[in-house]
């Protein structure tokens, strides 16, 4: 009689995403559903879309300082690569198998990146909008109705230039669970991921403290925007 071949589990779980990013990304989502419905809904709604408006700009002012003194995963230096490696990534993409990349793909990286100028631009140009009715963004004031009124046609034209992204990202995430059998989303909710054991740079992860004071740097710069 034959022995049956034994399939070893070779695979480690590491961690890849801290919890601010988790916090950040979940915090973000839930706003930007508040902000699409608000908005295209109107009227008294037009409130909550200012204040979730305003709530997003300080998240995305975190997001930024973290991206260069956070956790190393969160980094832009860790997940935004050249012409050459998301090339090389691209012609594997097709590949039925799971591409256990450490952190944002390639691809993925840019595409953070698109949604975070995306995101940074509504936000911006919210601030000075206006729907001729009765919502005016917080810094309305300080240009004329006119330029408000461009700014007013940025912001509407991004909107859908933003959900388009959001999609894209969402269909993203779809095909790597269904093609390559790739959960994307979990580990957004864990932190942890299970690849394959290998080599693995060291992942240094930023401490609560230094979250807590960049979250600080975050408001105050809100705070100091608003105040203009």
């Amino acid at each position: 009689m034959g022995r049956k071949s034994e399939v070893l589990d070779v695979s480690v779980t590491i961690k890849v995403w801290d919890a601010p990013v988790r916090l950040f990304h979940w915090l973000l989502v839930v706003l930007v559903i508040v902000s699409a419905s608000t908005g295209y809904t109107g009227g008294n709604a037009m409130r909550w879309h200012v204040w979730s408006g305003c709530t997003i700009l300080a998240l995305l002012i975190f997001r930024l300082l973290w991206g260069f003194a956070g956790s190393a995963t969160a980094r832009f230096a860790h997940f935004v690569r050249g012409p050459r490696a998301v090339l090389d990534y691209t012609r594997g993409m097709l590949v039925r198998a799971p591409s256990h990349t450490v952190g944002h793909n390639p691809l993925g990286g840019w595409m953070v990146v698109m949604l975070l100028a995306s995101a940074s631009l509504q936000a911006g140009t919210g601030l000075f909008s206006n729907d001729d009715i009765a919502t005016e963004g917080p810094l309305y004031d300080i240009v004329s109705k006119a330029t408000s009124d461009t700014i007013t046609a940025v912001h509407d034209i991004n909107a859908i230039v933003f959900l388009t992204l959001i999609g894209l990202h969402v269909a993203a995430i779809v095909f790597y669970l269904w093609y390559k059998r790739e959960n994307l989303v979990r580990p957004m909710f864990t932190g942890w991921v299970r690849i394959p054991a290998q080599p693995l740079p060291a992942l240094r992860f930023a401490g609560a403290l230094r979250a807590a004071a960049l979250a600080a740097v975050a408001a105050a710069a809100l705070y100091a925007i608003l105040s203009y």
